[in-house]
């Protein structure tokens, strides 16, 4: 018998890093090739990994909850095939310096000698390498960690010059709000936490334990004001009561709680609502419900609402964009992501060229992406380059929802529920009367830097046009 290397695989071209979330086998479990053997997270997806050869798994390296770079091996597989697939790992080489933090040990290959085989170094040329390490005041941050926490990775998703000005003021770079990707901690947001009065809170210890409070001041971080009537409050210190029960956050959590703290605090959100007739979509949808249920597919209303928002941006350019500095970029492509809510957490899938497809192809995709989203078989791929994102808080009965921006896009649609409600309509006489139609609300959430009211207006009353008169041919 020989054995094979399992390794943390390349699940896009952006992602460095994975967290190894669950394994579905355990040492001695004999696998099948492209048999899942366990699920990764990383900052785009949740995915299953299937084993690379038939044998038997022979070694478990990375623990669940571990956080390695890819192309770590994970897992070794004993199998006689192995002679023919071992060298492939070996073949690749190791990821770039910069995609592994030094004090990572459990993500660095154990031959890579750059850290070890420098002698210790004077204490100038220990300043100008690792700037933030300080040694004298926090011994904990040199210990290597077996699990990766939220704390270790928004530290690691900072720069030298960030985390050296982070020490000089003796603040905990896990407590400064992000403005960069996925909550990259910028040179920017370091002085507007010290302009905020973040210097008069010290690091907290290694050990978790809050940092001491000067007597008077609550035990919490600063607000941080960062538009008008917008603060972020990075929490207080909260400890748990008898009889509670403390849930980790999951990587998806995190990923989400992140994302949307920076969307907050770097958009100008505005909401605009309106209220839509569907009465047409129903009778339409109810006449092909049964031929499209013969083709496999589930003809929903969400399939109509994105195909009437596909052709609506195309007339609305700029709630098809994102802001870049001071400048928009208008997309091309319209490529709309329908947030699907998992048990463990939301995901937004993407429909890549939404305004290309018929009714028929939108509402196949719709079905296809959520059911691998709750499967865990999305590809990184697919839940990338959305430049519009539609969320669906009326399918568990929701009047309407004010959700917040996916960055870096300028809106986001919430349906609320759609039901049969009064209604006051035109009588045969051409008076008013009450009668029953299929209403609900859509509400457009938008980025007030680059979309104006009347722009988010325009194309709503757009929107509520396509929708109560879309065409019969269309379906």
């Amino acid at each position: 018998m020989a054995k094979i290397n399992v390794v943390m695989p390349q699940m896009g071209e952006s992602i460095a890093e994975g967290t190894l979330s669950k394994w579905l086998k355990k040492v001695g479990d004999a696998v099948k090739r492209d048999e899942p053997m366990f699920e990764i997270s990383t900052d785009k997806v949740d995915a299953e990994i299937p084993a690379p050869s038939a044998g038997v798994l022979a070694e478990i390296l990375v623990q669940e909850g571990q956080t390695v770079a890819v192309q770590t091996v994970v897992a070794r597989l004993e199998t006689d095939a192995a002679a023919a697939v071992a060298p492939t790992p070996a073949a690749k080489s190791p990821p770039p310096p910069g995609s592994t933090p030094p004090d990572r040990p459990s993500a660095r290959p154990p031959d890579r000698p750059a850290p070890a085989a420098k002698p210790a170094p004077t204490a100038a040329t220990a300043s100008s390498d690792r700037p933030a390490a300080r040694p004298p005041d926090r011994p904990a941050a040199q210990a290597p960690a077996v699990v990766e926490s939220l704390e270790e990775r928004l530290r690691r998703k900072s720069t030298p010059l960030v985390r050296k000005m982070a020490a000089e003021h003796n603040l905990d770079i896990t407590a400064i709000p992000g403005s960069g990707l996925a909550g990259r901690v910028t040179r920017n947001d370091v002085l507007s936490f010290l302009d905020a009065g973040g210097a008069a809170l010290a690091a907290p210890e290694a050990a978790g334990r809050p940092a001491a409070v000067p007597s008077g001041r609550p035990a919490a971080a600063p607000d941080l004001t960062v538009g008008p009537g917008v603060r972020v409050v990075p929490g207080p210190v909260v400890e748990p009561w008898e009889g509670d029960r403390v849930e980790p956050w999951s990587r998806i959590r995190k990923l989400t709680a992140d994302h949307m703290v920076m969307s907050l605090r770097v958009s100008a959100h505005v909401y605009s609502m309106i209220e839509v007739d569907y009465s047409r979509v129903a009778a339409l949808r109810a006449s092909r419900k049964a031929e499209y249920t013969e083709r496999g597919v589930g003809l929903t209303f969400l399939a109509f609402i994105a195909s009437a928002a596909a052709q609506t941006l195309r007339k609305h350019p700029v709630l098809n964009a994102c802001v870049m500095g001071e400048s928009t970029i208008l997309r091309r492509d319209i490529n709309i992501g329908i947030a699907v809510a998992l048990e463990w957490g939301l995901i937004v899938p993407v429909i890549r060229r939404a305004d290309e497809l018929n009714l028929l192809g939108l509402a196949r995709q719709i079905n296809d992406l959520a059911e691998r989203a709750r499967a865990k078989k999305l590809s990184p791929d697919e839940v990338q380059k959305g430049t519009f994102t539609i969320t669906n808080p009326g399918v568990f009965g929701t009047f309407v929802g004010l959700p917040i921006l996916n960055q870096p896009q300028s809106a986001i649609l919430a349906v609320g529920s759609i039901g049969k409600r009064p209604a006051v309509v035109a009588g045969p006489d051409g008076g008013d009367a009450i009668g029953v139609r299929t209403t609900g609300m859509l509400a457009l959430s938008f980025d007030h830097r680059i979309v104006d009211g009347a722009d988010a207006d325009r194309f709503l009353a757009d929107l509520r046009h396509a929708l109560q008169e879309f065409p019969e041919d269309a379906v």
